[in-house]
């Protein structure tokens, strides 16, 4: 029993030598140590001997096992190691090689100048609001001076999602929200998403972008609205900028304007760009109607102000020379890196 003893030691640590995954190693464990292994088969043998062969044989047994258990120990933290070395191997980065480069975006044109635009009106003391997308008729038409069937909601090509709903066609109606929630005075800009069921070209689009202003106070008047235009036009466009104001009519502002710009492509010298006017259509403005105020619970006896709406694609384009609306909504890179 001596040698068979010493023959499983030898035979086990000679298999150790060979093995080179933990696979390999368990079943080494097994084959030697497990409940049917040979080293417990032999120790089922000990009934057999003699008083005094059992301990010499037990002790020669446990050392047996000791060397084995020792032996797959160091075994396996030879074959881990060897594995760590080979998956360092494998991932190691050579960092003598050009990295790869990140291509690093910009602002859209649109968020550019609408940045411009609200740092502008910040430094007036306005504040900015926003309102939702989806609006009623009431907010949308209205509270603006346009019951159903007002001739000015024929231009509005307006989304009609139920005879209530719709999808707004300016920011106005943020304006009506903020007056009914709101005592004066008020100073803000309501810049946003709007919606017009307008055919694609090179100047109309179905979904663009509105900024409205509302200023509601003691003492406003139109010169008051003339100069916050003017120097928001010369902060975008240069301290040579002028504007002009033509009679208009909107149902919601009283007296109206439609605020001409100093073609920004010749200078108003007159060009084919401005028709040869020298000047060229930017946006709506007008004193707010009284019975707007009414309707929100504003006594126009004692307060007055002003309304304007600007389309942010229409600055964008004067500011970027760009003659083409739909190059800002395309997402073309080539375009886009030039701002």
């Amino acid at each position: 029993m001596k040698e068979a003893l010493e023959k499983i030691e030898v035979s086990a640590k000679k298999l150790l030598e060979d093995i080179s995954d933990a696979k390999q190693l368990e079943e080494v464990r097994v084959k030697f140590l497990g409940k049917k292994g040979e080293l417990t088969a032999i120790l089922k043998q000990m009934g057999s001997l003699s008083p005094e062969e059992r301990p010499v044989i037990g002790q020669l047994a446990n050392k047996v096992r000791a060397d084995i258990e020792k032996a797959l120990t160091e075994r396996a933290a030879q074959i881990n190691a060897e594995e760590s070395e080979k998956k360092l191997a494998a991932e190691t980065i050579d960092v003598t090689l050009p990295g790869k480069p990140c291509r690093i975006g910009a602002a859209h044109p649109l968020n550019k100048v609408l940045a411009e635009v609200e740092e502008v009106f910040l430094g007036m003391g306005f504040d900015i609001v926003e309102g939702p997308e989806v609006e009623t008729d009431h907010y949308c038409f209205e509270a603006l001076n346009m019951p159903k069937h007002h001739p000015a909601r024929d231009t509005q090509d307006t989304f009609y999602i139920n005879d209530n709903v719709v999808l707004r066609t300016q920011t106005s109606s943020v304006q009506i929200r903020t007056m009914e929630k709101t005592k004066p005075p008020i100073r803000i800009i309501s810049p946003g998403r709007v919606y017009r069921s307008d055919a694609v070209d090179a100047t109309h689009s179905p979904l663009f972008h509105q900024i409205e202003g509302l200023v509601i106070d003691k003492g406003i008047t139109m010169s008051d609205l003339k100069g916050t235009l003017e120097l928001l036009m010369k902060r975008l466009y240069g301290e040579n900028c002028k504007i002009r104001l033509r009679p208009h009519h909107f149902p919601y502002t009283e007296p109206s304007a439609e605020v001409d710009i100093m073609c920004f492509n010749c200078g108003g010298e007159g060009c084919s760009m401005c028709k040869q006017e020298g000047y060229v259509e930017l946006l709506g403005a007008g004193m707010v109607h009284p019975k707007v105020l009414e309707g929100c619970g504003i006594d126009p006896e004692i307060y007055s102000g002003f309304a304007f709406g600007i389309g942010l694609e229409r600055i964008t384009m004067g500011r970027f020379n760009i003659n083409d609306m739909r190059l800002l909504y395309e997402n073309d890179t080539r375009f886009l890196g030039q701002f």
